[in-house]
């Protein structure tokens, strides 16, 4: 019987982390995270030999040392920032409903799986469950693959749970305002450089072609962050990064613009990730390093790296809001 004092419950997801930094353990997440169709849509029958008899037994070992220059004691900076924001969003939505809603994590690939949050949320007595995909901005290839997880999840269930599913909040009032509170706390503290450059992850250009929206949205975020610093034309700048394979990706690419700025003038720059929920292999490692060393090589002077939002308070509150926005009549109808 359900809890009376848990009205629904919350799966927190993100992409997941492998176990640990070494070769075996990110392989057997390359593997599994490279296997998604929806994240390479390429026929199985070309991707999977490719897959399996080459990429799997060259990746991993050069991805495992990029995870060894930033695992902390604790474990994947990941999957150390995602237990912190799920207690806080937990102790946030206690406090403001005035009631245990239990919140469980769920990695699309990795561990704990999607699987594993949801049996934990049917553990602790809730029907009715709001999915929180941490990718502000909607993409095919990270929240279409979260709603086809949970689905396959939830499979062979002979009873499902009431789903309630958060599709994207790039545009959303309290997520632009927590961003912008990083930065000019980042500012006070670091100063400022000549540009704020804000990079996205990247996907296919075709992605785009066939419907996907993730461009649009991440424009919409960059320009309205922009207008919420204040910004004019020329301090601020959007590109793409972690570009993957042949295939054209969207642009301005950022480790090519890292490299451009300089000879143009712009020799002190500030950049921050903001399609990320908390830092990560992409963040920490390609931006925070990767790019420093890229544009420092290229001519410039000044780089600072703006983290991403991770567990600060006007993020968690943000989520909190959103979180009883989306489940408003079910705590309120109790």
């Amino acid at each position: 019987m359900q809890d009376p004092r848990s009205p629904f419950g919350v799966l927190l997801v993100n992409l997941g982390t492998p176990a640990a930094p070494t070769k075996a353990a990110v392989r057997t997440f390359l593997k599994q995270f490279l296997s998604d169709q929806r994240v390479v849509d390429l026929s199985p029958w070309l991707w999977q030999p490719l897959l399996q008899g080459i990429i799997l037994n060259t990746r991993p070992a050069k991805v495992a040392k990029l995870y060894q220059s930033i695992w902390q004691a604790e474990g994947s900076p990941l999957m150390v920032v995602s237990k912190q924001q799920r207690q806080a969003l937990a102790d946030l939505l206690r406090e403001q409903i005035g009631c245990h809603i239990p919140v469980e994590l769920g990695m699309s690939y990795g561990s704990p799986s999607l699987s594993d949050g949801l049996a934990a949320l049917k553990d602790a007595g809730v029907d009715k469950v709001l999915v929180l995909p941490l990718y502000p901005q909607y993409s095919c290839s990270t929240v279409a693959s979260v709603f086809d997880g949970v689905a396959a999840a939830l499979k062979r269930e002979r009873n499902l749970p009431e789903l309630r599913f958060v599709r994207d909040y790039h545009d959303k009032p309290g997520y632009i305002q927590a961003l912008a509170g990083s930065v000019r706390t980042h500012w006070q503290q670091e100063g400022r450089g000549q540009r704020l450059l804000m990079s996205f992850h990247g996907v296919p250009e075709r992605y785009i072609k066939e419907g996907d929206p993730y461009r649009s949205q991440c424009e919409t975020t960059a320009k309205l962050l922009a207008a919420e610093l204040g910004l004019g034309e020329g301090e601020w700048q959007l590109c793409f990064q972690s570009r993957f394979g042949k295939e054209p990706w969207l642009t301005p690419y950022t480790d090519e613009l890292l490299e451009s700025l300089p000879g143009q003038g712009v020799t002190s720059v500030d950049i921050m990730s903001p399609a990320f929920a908390a830092d990560c292999l992409e963040t920490l490692e390609e931006i925070a390093q990767g790019g420093r060393e890229s544009f420092l090589e290229a001519g410039g002077e000044r780089y600072q790296f703006i983290p991403c939002l991770n567990a600060q308070s006007a993020h968690m509150c943000f989520l909190a809001e959103l979180v009883k926005f989306h489940t408003e009549n079910w705590y309120q109808a109790r």
